[in-house]
């Protein structure tokens, strides 16, 4: 029985409360709990690799990686010929899917900004729109019975299963080693990417490898918040921080903080819309409706503290 069921928003953290002070029993995972453990290990993936993503300022190709990532989905599906719906795909098929989107979407971009001399951003544009159009192409001539909808786009909280929350787990553990093995490159590539290549950083080593980190996490994430969502939450913690905050690891400890603590947030008035007004919202949509309502207070003309080391 889920100990949840029936609790408004303070009953919520009421009973949260008691379950981490061990006064109820914690012997099984109730929904909301997974919900709420999924969404902060999509929070540590995408805000620690958002950060950079967003101090290279190529958040442009994050948001074409976000929607490419369903053309991959799709042709893994096809590949694979698994009668599986995609939603529920198993992770090694996951894991071709992200390869096979962030190859096609890296290859492209390149190739049309070599061929074509298009600027970085119009490349992006053209490749992500072009992807994405054959995607849907492909997901409503080939896959009309395979559950392709608005779950693999805007994903469903309420759906997701332990072996989700294994996959965002191995992802965020994979995503935080390689920022702390690596963050003094990642920081340097970050804010003079000349500068690194003339003390012998390999810089496009670490922008491809960004770039598969971000696709990987975009597809351990898309049950959870679909395909497009997730953008949001590679972006939003971090531009909220930035408005409080100019250095690095202020940045992404309170990057962190906010995605969490929004996640939380989200869960909760879930889960009291759901008991109180009996209405089945979008966790998903709400975390990132938060994200936004979050941003445009801490962009008010007040008076910001500075952390300072």
């Amino acid at each position: 029985m889920n100990p949840y069921g029936g609790q408004n928003f303070w009953g919520f953290f009421s009973v949260l409360l008691q379950r981490l002070t061990g006064q109820l029993p914690l012997n099984q995972l109730p929904s909301d709990e997974l919900q709420l453990l999924v969404l902060i290990g999509v929070v540590l993936s995408t805000t620690l690799l958002g950060t950079f993503l967003s101090l290279k300022k190529i958040t442009m190709m994050a948001n074409a990686l976000s929607h490419t990532t369903l053309l991959g989905i799709v042709l893994a599906y096809l590949i694979l010929g698994t009668a599986t719906p995609v939603i529920s795909l198993d992770p090694s098929s996951l894991l071709l899917a992200a390869l096979i989107s962030a190859a096609l979407t890296a290859l492209l971009t390149q190739l049309a900004k070599d061929l074509l001399k298009l600027p970085e951003d119009a490349a992006i544009g053209l490749v992500f729109t072009t992807l994405f159009a054959l995607g849907i192409i492909l997901v409503t001539v080939f896959t009309r019975n395979a559950h392709i909808g608005v779950e693999t786009i805007t994903g469903n909280v309420d759906a997701l299963h332990p072996e989700d929350l294994r996959l965002v787990g191995i992802i965020a553990a994979l995503n935080t080693a390689m920022i702390v093995l690596f963050f003094r490159q990642w920081t340097m590539t970050a804010f003079d990417e000349k500068l690194s290549f003339s003390l012998g950083i390999p810089t496009s080593v670490f922008h491809y490898l960004l770039m598969l980190l971000t696709s990987l996490t975009l597809i351990a994430a898309f049950r959870a918040v679909g395909v497009l969502l997730v953008l949001s939450f590679l972006v939003g913690p971090t531009l909220i921080a930035r408005l409080w905050t100019d250095r690095l690891i202020p940045l992404l400890l309170l990057g962190l903080s906010i995605g969490i603590g929004i996640s939380i947030l989200g869960v909760a008035l879930s889960r009291h819309c759901l008991s109180v007004y009996h209405t089945p919202l979008s966790t998903g949509g709400l975390v990132v409706t938060l994200i936004a309502i979050g941003y445009l207070i801490s962009a008010l003309p007040i008076k910001r503290l500075t952390f300072r080391s």
